[in-house]
Formats: structure tokens, C-alpha cells, sequence
């Protein structure tokens, strides 16, 4: 078992390790950020979960992971964060398309911590990556089919599923996101998605790095 290591910061006692995220929406940032948790605890390590960016989408997330890249480099941040997690979605132009455009804005100094996250061709196909689990939390069994380059399709077909299950329309399933990353059978959904399962298999291999730094 890795030994958890914690350190007083401002008069609190703080996890060991620092995880900020850049997002392009509140849906992103709602699954994205119980994922990390619940990957970290499955892999041991204790982290705390910083969301920096999570509207304004591709071009707001550029524009702050640049500005991020000049803070960092300068050293005007009190804590440095040990893994930075990236979500955009993929828009059908694929991972390899996405992390170039992130790594100019990023640059080495980032990219060297980070761990890209890119649904594709959108997030809410995430949400619903795992059909038996989705039903267990919302009440109904949504049917993805073939993968379009149509984000409003999948928004209009989570709805669909939270209101079929009985839910009203509120948050557009961004407030069933914990549940459903708790209940969510990985092995199943990485299956069913690949890039969720690229992230997945992406960010257990940062954590495991980190998890054998010396103590």
C-alpha cells in the first residue's frame, strides 16, 4: 500500500498531491472531476482537485492554459500542481489533432504533467458510456448507436434519458454526474468508448508515476 503523505499549508493539512484541470464546460468539469477522484483512490493516491477553467470552451481553455504555462514558468504560484488533466472534446478531429493544438499553448513545461482528456465526439457520450449503470442511477437505458459529429444529438439524447427515467430537465445531467462515475463500470464503458478509455489508461499511468516518487 502506498504510504499518503500530507503537509500543513496555511494552517490546513493537505493532500499530498495537486491535480488542476482545465475544462471547456461545466460538463466537462462534472465528470471529469469525480473520475479523477475515483481513479486516484483506486490507485492509492491521495490528491486534491483543482478546477481552473471550465467555460468559454476550445478557445477560452487555450487562452488560460497559456496564461497557466506564464504563471508556472514565472514561479508565482504558492503550490505547483502535480498533474494537470485537459478536456476538450475530440469534434470528431481525434486525440492527436487535440493535443497539438493544447501542446502549443502548453508548451513542455506543462504537457510534461499532463494528461489529455478528449471525449469524442463529445462528453455526453461519456455520460452515457455505460448503458446497465446509467440505468441503475437515472432509471433508463439510453442506446448510443453510431458515433455523428453532432453535439446536439447526444445533449438532446441525454435529456431524453433523464426524462424517460423521470428526471426534470435542470442541469442537463451534469448533476447525476458523480453518480454516474461512481456506479460506472470502466472495463465496460472504455469498451464502449475508446477515448474514455485512452484517458482512463492515460491518467492511471501518471498516478502510478507519482505514487513511486521517494518519499
Amino acid at each position: 500500500m502506498v504510504a499518503l503523505k500530507h503537509f500543513c499549508y496555511a494552517g490546513f493539512w493537505m493532500p499530498e498531491y495537486l491535480v488542476d484541470i482545465f475544462a471547456e464546460d461545466l460538463a466537462h468539469e462534472a465528470l471529469i472531476k469525480p473520475l479523477v477522484v475515483r481513479l486516484a483512490s483506486e490507485s492509492q493516491v491521495d490528491v486534491e482537485v483543482r478546477v481552473i477553467s471550465a467555460r468559454g470552451g476550445h478557445p477560452r481553455v487555450k487562452e488560460e492554459l497559456a496564461v497557466y504555462r506564464t504563471v508556472v514558468e514565472r514561479g508565482l504560484l504558492d503550490r505547483v500542481p502535480d498533474l494537470i488533466v485537459v478536456v476538450i472534446d475530440g469534434n470528431c478531429t481525434g486525440y492527436h489533432r487535440a493535443r497539438m493544438v493544447l501542446e502549443q499553448a502548453a508548451g513542455t513545461t506543462l504537457m510534461s504533467k499532463g494528461v489529455i482528456a478528449c471525449p469524442d465526439p463529445h462528453v455526453e457520450r461519456w455520460y452515457m458510456a455505460d448503458p446497465p449503470s446509467f440505468k441503475t442511477v437515472v432509471g433508463t437505458q439510453p442506446r448510443l448507436g453510431k458515433k455523428k459529429c453532432d453535439r446536439n444529438k447526444y445533449k438532446q439524447m441525454l435529456a431524453k434519458s433523464l426524462a424517460d427515467g423521470g428526471h426534470p430537465p435542470t442541469l442537463g445531467g451534469t448533476e447525476f454526474a458523480p453518480e454516474l462515475i461512481a456506479a460506472m463500470d470502466l472495463y465496460r464503458a472504455g469498451k464502449n468508448e475508446k477515448s474514455l478509455k485512452h484517458f482512463t489508461d492515460d491518467l492511471r499511468a501518471a498516478l502510478h508515476i507519482l505514487s513511486q516518487r521517494p518519499e
